[in-house]
Order: structure tokens, then C-alpha cells, then sequence
């Protein structure tokens, strides 16, 4: 596994968090409210990819050359559902000129293969270059859901350098697989966890993170 492209995260306020999401005993809302805190940070990490400008503004003071993001290209966060939802609040109060794009993938329980049920990135690229893209999933087990979501905006000829995966808990597995197949991909995660289990459950994880999450 490749270290380089993958950013474990983590600080006291995470490790608390994820104390609550992997506690069998912690009900739904603390749950979500410890998903929320941890995909802020990740959020915050994820943005430092984005390029900036200068632009002048006037404080109450005096003329000022200020750092902004530059509003010149296009944000799209990906959400894979349902569990990706948890990401979206937070996304559109961190950067509120993104666009939300949700992939809809369940797991086949036989094969563990990604199926697509729902696709909302219809959209051409035009200025692929200008294009930044974070798909989101809060348990990256075997890879094979976010593998998915990689090809369709490598596709369109975004580059891989602007496509980050952004997940809560990761597995060796599903890190090694996504580096096999796309070595230049970055995985921001608070936790890189011991394995997956014969059902293709990431061990310690936290059960079905959209189960924990919604309460199902």
C-alpha cells in the first residue's frame, strides 16, 4: 500500500467522534452528530487541493489583497447513497458554490460487486482542467463502489490529480485495490482500520454505516 496517497486525518476531536460511531451502544443521532464533526475536518483537508486568487477588497481599515478561492472552476462533491448523504450539510456549508452529484451504488451481499441504481453526473466536462472533484463515502471497504465513481470523471477527462475520495474509516483492502487500479487517486480518511471480514464488513468499523447513520 501506498502511504504517500493516503491522508489519515486525525486529532482529538476525530477520535472522539469515531469512539461514538464504532460504539454498538451509541444511538443514531450521536452517530450522525460524530459522522458530521469527522466529515468537516476531512472536508477542510480536501479543500487545500483548490486554487486561489488574489483579490481586493476594502476592510473597514484600509485597501487589502486577499486569498480567495478562485470562482473560475468547477466544485462538484459526489456522495455515493445512501450512506454518502451524511457528507452533504456539511459540503454545502463548507463550500456553498459546490455542486452535489449523488451516485446511487448498493452491494451485491454475494458477489460484494458494486450495483448502480442511480446516476446524477449526466453532465459534459467542457475545461475538464478546471474540475474538482471529491466523491465521498463514509466506509471504504472493498473499493469497488468508489472504483466506479473514479472511471466515470476520469471518463470525461477530469484529471486524477483533481478527483479525491474522502471516507470516515477505510480498509487495506479497498485502499490496496483503488491504488492497484488508479495509483494516482488520494484517500483523505480518519482511520485505516485491520481487515475486512468474509462478508466484506471492514473489522473494527462500525456495522453498516447507513444503518448506524439512518436509523435502519
Amino acid at each position: 500500500m501506498n502511504m504517500e496517497k493516503v491522508r489519515v486525518i486525525t486529532n482529538p476531536v476525530i477520535c472522539q467522534s469515531l469512539c461514538t460511531m464504532r460504539d454498538k451502544n451509541s444511538d443514531s443521532q450521536s452517530v450522525r452528530i460524530a459522522a458530521r464533526k469527522i466529515t468537516r475536518v476531512l472536508l477542510y483537508e480536501a479543500s487545500k487541493n483548490l486554487p486561489m486568487i488574489k483579490k481586493e477588497i476594502e476592510t473597514p481599515l484600509t485597501k487589502f489583497e486577499a486569498l480567495t478561492l478562485d470562482d473560475d472552476i468547477t466544485l462538484i462533491i459526489s456522495p455515493i447513497l445512501r450512506a454518502g448523504l451524511i457528507f452533504t450539510d456539511e459540503a454545502i456549508d463548507i463550500l456553498p458554490q459546490a455542486c452535489i452529484r449523488h451516485l446511487g451504488m448498493y452491494r451485491d451481499e454475494k458477489t460484494l460487486k458494486p450495483v448502480w441504481y442511480y446516476n446524477k453526473v449526466p453532465m459534459e466536462a467542457p475545461n475538464p482542467e478546471k474540475f474538482y472533484i471529491y466523491i465521498t463515502d463514509p466506509m471504504l471497504a472493498t473499493g469497488n463502489s468508489l472504483m466506479n465513481a473514479i472511471k466515470l470523471y476520469l471518463d470525461k477527462g477530469i484529471p486524477v490529480e483533481h478527483i479525491k475520495c474522502i471516507c470516515i474509516i477505510a480498509a487495506p483492502e479497498g485502499l490496496e485495490n483503488i491504488q492497484r487500479e488508479y495509483p494516482g487517486i488520494e484517500i483523505i480518511t480518519a482511520a485505516v482500520d485491520d481487515h475486512l471480514n468474509e462478508k466484506g464488513y471492514i473489522v473494527p468499523g462500525m456495522g453498516d454505516a447507513g444503518d448506524r447513520i439512518f436509523n435502519t
